[in-house]
């Protein structure tokens, strides 16, 4: 049983920056490739950023390049989303997720349905 929990969520200013962690357990996490989704209110859940299991390789989509930071400490078994200049488009609940350890590791898989464990979600909502 793998378990993801994510914090760090919350109000923020436009311009502010947030940084959210996401605790695993249940699993040898260090192999599995990471990634942060997000989704707001009627919009479909879409990938932010996602991390190999060394750090090595990171992708990030195209509106947050610059700006969001995904990071990993495989020794705490957590993984880290830093964001800046932060935007009210970027207000949604964010999800941690981990890929099954049956899948490829070294991969920056980009479809929710390639990952297989889910947190429960945090909130970042960014005032203008």
């Amino acid at each position: 049983q793998v378990q993801l929990v994510e914090s760090g969520g919350g109000l923020v200013q436009a311009g502010g920056s947030v940084r959210l962690s996401c605790a695993a357990s249940g699993q040898t996490f260090g192999s599995s490739t990471m990634g942060w989704f997000r989704q707001a209110p009627g919009n479909e859940r879409t990938l932010v950023a996602c991390i190999t299991w060394s750090g090595g390789s990171t992708y990030y989509r195209d509106s947050v390049k610059g700006r969001f930071t995904i990071s990993r400490d495989n020794a705490k078994n957590t993984v880290y989303l830093q964001m800046k200049s932060l935007k009210p488009e970027d207000t949604a609940v964010y999800y941690c997720a981990a890929v099954g350890p049956l899948r490829g590791t070294g991969i920056l898989y980009q479809r929710p349905y390639d990952y297989d464990y889910w947190g429960q979600g945090t909130q970042v909502t960014v005032s203008s």
